[in-house]
């Protein structure tokens, strides 16, 4: 897959790709879920048959996350299922040609809906685009589906609305994933991705705590998007292709005096130095909430017992 990065690059892009013809679509994505999968499975049969390319276009930040930090309001940022760069992978596993990394900052926002069709849209070669009926765009959010159905209309552009993707009689939904998970609902989750939830990082150096209690753990790297989950968990957990159990905890670790979150893993049966491996963590269950202990030795005390926990699940 292509990746176009910011409307800057959409000249390089055209001229790599001077006849690429697409389909295209608008979006989040955020955990490329059933319905998302849905929307690029009809986008892949069209374009077979018309031979035109396929083309996710996604805003970073979303909209919401950039306005939250407009306003210094950080704690009303939404939960992200994962970042954008797991999402482009996920985008290149579903066979999309291109992708379109699109920063949302005060000069999209402030751009008219024009200057959104005529300066970006207009240029990508695009043959149809898909997307919400309710999908707004441009300054003070004053585009929308009808407006942009008449441009294309003037631009040999086909605009359709895509269908409601319904389970158990109910849209389909990020908002409706967060929610199954942060009710520790990791079955519901699946169901609705149409995969186990997961988180894949980059293992780093941390404070070598773990080791000193006689419980090594790998911390990895998180983005500065929230995610959905907070406490300790049983896992399982991916390392090059090899899977084991484990124990995570995703949490700012307050017994040390940490302020930022952190996912740390303990795998079960496991030795060996994994510092920039990238490990897949699979939430199975939740074990219990991030606590405050009185001291080191109270929260080793815990620790064992959670890795009990997780060997009974396993068991």
């Amino acid at each position: 897959m292509y990746l176009i990065r910011g409307s800057q690059n959409i000249d390089l892009f055209r001229s790599r790709y001077p006849k690429a013809t697409s389909i295209a679509t608008i979006g989040n994505f955020d955990g490329l879920h059933l319905g998302h999968q849905e929307i690029i499975k009809k986008m892949k049969e069209e374009a077979f048959k018309n031979n035109w390319s396929k083309m996710v276009i996604f805003t970073e930040p979303h909209a919401k996350e950039f306005f939250a930090e407009v306003l210094g309001k950080e704690s009303s940022k939404p939960p992200r299922l994962f970042p954008w760069s797991e999402k482009v992978l996920k985008l290149r596993d579903l066979e999309v040609d291109y992708g379109f990394f699109l920063k949302f900052n005060s000069q999209l926002k402030s751009m008219t809906p024009e200057g959104f069709m005529n300066q970006i849209l207009l240029q990508l070669g695009i043959k149809k685009l898909v997307i919400g009926d309710d999908f707004r765009f441009g300054a003070n959010r004053e585009g929308d589906f009808e407006l942009l159905k008449e441009w294309g209309k003037r631009n040999n552009i086909a605009v359709e609305s895509t269908e409601t993707f319904l389970m158990d009689g109910t849209r389909v939904s990020s908002t409706r994933i967060r929610e199954a998970l942060s009710k520790n609902n990791f079955e519901e989750a699946k169901k609705l991705l149409g995969r186990p939830y997961t988180y894949t990082g980059k293992v780093v150096y941390g404070q070598q705590l773990g080791t000193q209690l006689g419980v090594p753990t790998a911390n990895l790297w998180l983005p500065k998007n929230k995610l959905p989950l907070a406490g300790v968990y049983v896992v399982k957990v991916t390392l090059e292709g090899k899977e084991y159990g484990g124990i995570a905890n995703m949490g700012t670790r307050p017994t040390v005096g940490g302020d930022h979150p952190v996912l740390e893993v303990h795998l079960l049966e496991f030795s060996g130095n994994i510092y920039s491996k990238r490990l897949t963590v699979e939430f199975c269950e939740k074990v219990r909430d991030e606590k405050k202990f009185d001291g080191l030795d109270a929260l080793k005390e815990q620790i064992f017992k959670d890795i009990s926990t997780a060997k009974a699940y396993f068991s």
